[in-house]
């Protein structure tokens, strides 16, 4: 039995089901055809676009990610200091990245000089970073749109939309969107899943930290869990990480630890063997029971393709034993090759962060 069937389900259900997902038409985007558009960014600010967009400077990773998934890598005129030096995704799935100029700092400050120098017709950028937005367009004098999902699924498929209207791909963007909605769709219609909390409790340790967690972590609800820090105040606007104490993890008592294991191994700073032998934690059930996991998490917010093959794998770490046919590298290279069109992507990602181990007990 493989996990994304949709056989036997009503069509009324998948129906309802892709009504929460896919986000209607997002209002402001219909300019003129061959004229300029006005876009609402996700700062709220209304941006007037030239009808065709032909050099991109990208600062936020989400979006570059969902450019090349669009169809539209060789636009791309610069790539951000994240992507070249901590991403070990983006250069599997779009190689040309390899040869594009870095054209901002670690902190995501923009090279003005280098971006001067590229000739972009827009930059996107964080609006996590809404300063910096408004100075950019005010240096560079052309328009910055400021988009990002935020860690949530319905922007996310907003936004893929949004592109794809930004720089002519509606089709591919649409596609896109259908795919995704399918395939979530079928994710929470699986017998197992039932509703959101009703599968186990989740403390996720990410970015490198035992006590660093995201308070809004819409994988492990669409999988039938329940993150335990939902609900928690972000460390600061624009994120979606909380610090939280110890004895605030013992006095959850989580079923389910996960761990952010999208670094090569040797890189890994909390790893499941030093949670599982650490005495301070000897009384959670997680680690009683050996529930503790790798996962992939998000990095400047999602790739459209990992976060849905991670709903998949936490689908089934969440109900072990439901889906025994379940192959997470197969399942993986389908919906990479949906998403980047070519063969093996996952596959090579497992490689190089040895994810193909992470099997449930």
């Amino acid at each position: 039995m493989r996990l994304l069937n949709l056989s036997g389900i009503s069509r009324l259900l998948r129906a309802a089901v892709l009504a929460l997902i896919i986000p209607a038409v997002p209002a402001g985007l219909a300019g003129q055809a061959g004229g300029p558009i006005k876009v609402v960014d996700s700062l709220g600010r209304t941006v007037v676009l030239p009808a065709k967009v032909e050099r991109i400077i990208s600062l936020e990773p989400e979006i570059t990610r969902i450019i090349v998934a669009l169809g539209a890598g060789e636009r791309l005129v610069g790539i951000d200091f994240f992507l070249r030096r901590h991403d070990r995704l983006f250069p599997l799935v779009f190689p040309p990245s390899e040869r594009l100029p870095v054209v901002s700092n670690q902190g995501q400050d923009l090279n003005y000089e280098e971006a001067i120098r590229l000739r972009p017709d827009i930059i996107f950028s964080s609006p996590s970073e809404f300063r910096m937005t408004d100075s950019i367009e005010r240096k560079m004098k052309l328009p910055v749109v400021a988009l990002a999902s935020m860690g949530k699924f319905r922007d996310l498929l907003a936004e893929i939309e949004t592109l794809g209207r930004i720089i002519g791909r509606e089709e591919r963007a649409a596609e896109l969107v259908s795919f995704f909605g399918r395939r979530m769709g079928s994710l929470r219609e699986t017998g197992p899943v039932r509703a959101a909390g009703a599968g186990p409790s989740a403390y996720l340790s990410f970015w490198g930290s035992l006590l660093r967690t995201p308070v809004s972590y819409e994988p492990v609800e669409a999988a039938g869990g329940k993150n335990l820090a939902s609900g928690l105040l972000p460390s600061y606007l624009g994120t979606a990480g909380a610090t939280v104490s110890l004895e605030q993890i013992l006095l959850w008592d989580p079923e389910v630890i996960l761990i952010q294991g999208n670094y090569p191994p040797a890189e890994r700073q909390v790893t499941v063997e030093g949670i599982l032998r650490d005495p301070r934690l000897a009384s959670v059930r997680a680690v009683r029971d050996g529930r503790v996991h790798y996962t992939f998490g998000f990095w400047y917010w999602w790739d459209p393709a990992l976060v849905l093959v991670e709903t998949a794998y936490l689908v089934r770490l969440f109900h072990p034993g439901s889906f025994p046919d379940f192959d997470l590298t197969r399942e993986g290279d389908a919906i990479f090759k949906e998403f980047y069109g070519a063969e093996g992507l996952f596959s090579a990602l497992c490689r190089v962060l040895d994810c193909h181990e992470w099997k449930p007990e």
